[in-house]
């Protein structure tokens, strides 16, 4: 109740009181003072609305601390864990390469010897068995690549659950800590998509370097064994040969 309907009432009242007085019998009044009683109902008036006052800021303050604790209210679905699991997985295939895996002094030893200049001195057989070698390290490079793609496919499916839980999660946020908590959790989850292609470029940039280092290693070995066909020997000498007994 406002102040100005209050003095409305209080008018209202003392107009009333007075026109009940001035009918009454001399006998039946009695002592009032209406300037008394108004400023009383003046007075409880405003007690009334200072205590409306109270209440209503009373309530304000419970609503910010329900709308506080909203905000800090954490939330209730977490997939890192399958984050973790899907990146733990591609490493595990990263870490099978086979032969000439992804270190950088085993690829240095390798392409000093394996995939080096063809040896003037190494016999025909040796020369061989280089080339089979070399051949064996293309075929393991490109059946670990396949691997890991296969991996990163396998992925797709759950990052696609995880993704839609997480989306549903960050639109029924009800507070700001919530939302938050899902978004990083959405990027964690493009860093671990990121993670998977960069796992799969690398292991077909690892096949492929691979088969073009067999190849130039081949022309390098073909050149010595032509060099050696062509260069002049001893020549044909005829022998003795014995076919029946």
């Amino acid at each position: 109740m406002s102040i100005k309907k209050s003095r409305r009432c209080v008018t209202l009242l003392v107009a009333t009181v007075t026109i009940i007085l001035s009918i009454a019998p001399v006998s039946a009044q009695i002592v009032f003072d209406p300037n008394n009683y108004a400023q009383n109902v003046l007075q409880a008036a405003r007690a009334l609305e200072q205590i409306s006052h109270q209440v209503t800021s009373l309530q304000n303050q419970a609503q910010m601390l329900i709308n506080q604790a909203r905000n800090l209210a954490s939330l209730p679905q977490s997939s890192l864990n399958q984050i973790q699991q899907s990146i733990q997985r591609t490493q595990q295939l990263l870490g099978q390469a086979q032969r000439i895996a992804y270190d950088v002094g085993q690829i240095d030893q390798a392409f000093s010897t394996t995939y080096g200049a063809a040896s003037t001195t190494a016999s025909d057989h040796a020369l061989i068995d280089g080339a089979r070698e070399r051949w064996r390290n293309s075929v393991a490079g490109l059946q670990d690549a396949m691997k890991v793609h296969a991996g990163v496919v396998a992925n797709i499916d759950t990052n696609r659950v995880e993704m839609s839980s997480l989306v549903t999660a960050s639109q029924s946020a009800t507070g700001a800590l919530q939302a938050t908590q899902a978004g990083n959790q959405l990027i964690a989850l493009q860093t671990q998509q990121v993670a998977d292609l960069t796992a799969a470029v690398a292991a077909q940039g690892r096949a492929q370097n691979l088969e073009a280092a067999q190849r130039a290693a081949a022309q390098e070995q073909g050149r010595e064994q032509l060099r050696r066909f062509l260069t002049p020997g001893a020549g044909y000498r005829p022998t003795t040969v014995r076919m029946f007994q």
